[in-house]
């Protein structure tokens, strides 16, 4: 019981960071553009309004996402109680990789806007 409790914190940490970054990035992005910390891509980082915009538009799906994620993972995981530690091990392994990718996914869609929005300077169309 214990690993399984274990893996279940663990399979919540990728939806309830994305809950949390995609609710902070889209209420209040960072105000500067840096290297460090946001959504950083060479379109995003092209002046202040693509900045902002990449960062609520990629803070809504990570929400979205997030808020999506995390009721699933509970469940898969509820579905694990009882089982033995590795089968819990395995699943709760694989479910970390598919949300590994659904973290990632959000990256082509957002660059996808930019560049319908804006222009190779990153001027408005």
């Amino acid at each position: 019981m214990g690993f399984w409790i274990f893996m279940l914190m663990m399979n919540l940490l990728i939806p309830l960071s994305m809950i949390g970054f995609g609710w902070m990035f889209l209420k209040s992005p960072p105000k500067e553009i840096n290297a460090v910390f946001g959504y950083r891509t060479r379109r995003s980082m092209l002046n202040p309004d693509t900045w902002e915009f990449a960062h609520r538009y990629f803070g809504k799906l990570w929400l979205c996402l997030g808020l999506i994620l995390l009721p699933v993972s509970v469940l898969l995981m509820l579905l694990l109680l009882g089982k033995a530690a590795d089968t819990v091990g395995i699943y709760g392994g694989a479910l970390v990789m598919l949300q590994c990718v659904v973290l990632i996914v959000p990256i082509f869609p957002t660059e996808r806007a930019l560049k319908r929005t804006f222009d190779e300077s990153g001027r408005r169309k």
